[in-house]
């Protein structure tokens, strides 16, 4: 993401996150309501320092079950306090008591039954209360608070892409036609392959229009939906776009040329042989938001080189969008990581 463009011009101040666990607050909202029946127990955990795949072994060994029977709705960084949910196949007339599995880093504090497991994607998004320490220039931050709170970039965050983007380098060598066997790490590839095309796209337009000026025609995304539509802009299409009801999106490549308009044709030139390679894999061409908007979006200043901020952000997003355009941010939770076991390190 270094060399991605600023909406707002590169932050003048550094600060690191992380520092320690608290330092880095994530709460996983649902947003569905559960039955409190079925062969299906939700668990609403609370894990620090710990991976979402260790946490789901650990449910699933306790529950006797395999390791993919335990489902969970988005993953959680490692280097925080987070919490999210589980479900995990249970009959209905089996009883577990999943807080005998309680320790200083795993509490289970809600378990409650469902008719269905729950859906990688099923929340609606993350809270956050991220601390930031060692700021160097707390007056450029607290002045860029008012204009983040307008959008940011939608950029997909560095650790989509790998340690020192290593998934980028295994997507050269699958699409000059090295085969990867693997079927989870291919996936990993290709997404991280999309998402570099993505934030390539964007970084463009950045450059170029800004987020807030439309071209005489755009593909639109329907608010809350992956549904996309192209249109010349109007009356219509702007009062669309004030309430929310649509919004602007640069393209997840794949096959063909639907919903691609033709300046994006032409920055995907580049891109020509990952497109082609997409396109065989059999992906088709999607929309992501341009924009991110943060919710609730708060700052406190705790001392003099101490900020902490608190936002909500809706599924599938980044908190690292957010921060780089307030600071240069540097996650100090890598100072006592030297290991391989860096596993997702994301939020979704």
């Amino acid at each position: 993401m270094k060399n991605l463009n600023y909406l707002y011009g590169k932050p003048q101040s550094s600060a690191d996150y992380k520092s320690c666990a608290e330092d880095f607050v994530v709460d996983e909202l649902l947003g569905i309501e559960l039955s409190g029946e079925g062969e299906h127990v939700c668990l609403h955990v609370i894990k620090k320092g710990e991976n979402t795949q260790y946490i789901a072994k650990m449910l699933a060994k306790f529950a006797g079950v395999a390791p993919r029977d335990v489902s969970y709705a988005g993953l959680k960084d490692r280097h925080g306090v987070c919490s999210q949910w589980f479900s995990v196949p249970v009959p209905i007339k089996q009883h577990l008591d999943f807080t005998e599995l309680n320790s200083d880093s795993v509490f289970v504090i809600k378990q409650i039954r469902h008719n269905r497991k729950l859906r990688t994607g099923c929340h609606s998004g993350n809270k956050f209360e991220i601390t930031l320490r060692n700021v160097s220039a707390p007056l450029d931050i607290l002045s860029r608070i008012n204009a983040v709170r307008q959008g940011v970039p939608n950029y997909f965050g560095e650790q989509r892409f790998g340690h020192d983007g290593h998934n980028l380098q295994m997507a050269e060598r699958m699409f000059a036609g090295e085969r990867i066997r693997d079927k989870k790490l291919r996936g990993i590839i290709i997404s991280a392959a999309r998402s570099h095309i993505f934030n390539e796209i964007v970084s463009k337009r950045v450059a170029e229009h800004g987020l807030a000026k439309t071209w005489h025609q755009e593909v639109f995304m329907l608010s809350g939906s992956n549904a996309f539509f192209e249109e010349n802009i109007s009356d219509d299409t702007i009062e669309r776009l004030t309430s929310g009801d649509i919004l602007l999106s640069a393209p997840l490549v794949g096959k063909g040329d639907k919903g691609l308009t033709e300046q994006e044709r032409n920055w995907l030139v580049p891109f020509s042989a990952w497109q082609a390679g997409l396109a065989e894999l059999g992906l088709k061409n999607e929309r992501r938001a341009l924009r991110l908007i943060p919710k609730h979006l708060q700052v406190k200043t705790v001392d003099d080189t101490t900020i902490k901020l608190t936002f909500s952000l809706p599924k599938g997003t980044f908190a690292t969008a957010l921060l780089r355009e307030l600071v240069i941010h540097r996650d100090a939770s890598k100072d006592n990581l030297m290991d391989s076991n860096q596993d997702e390190n994301i939020t979704q």
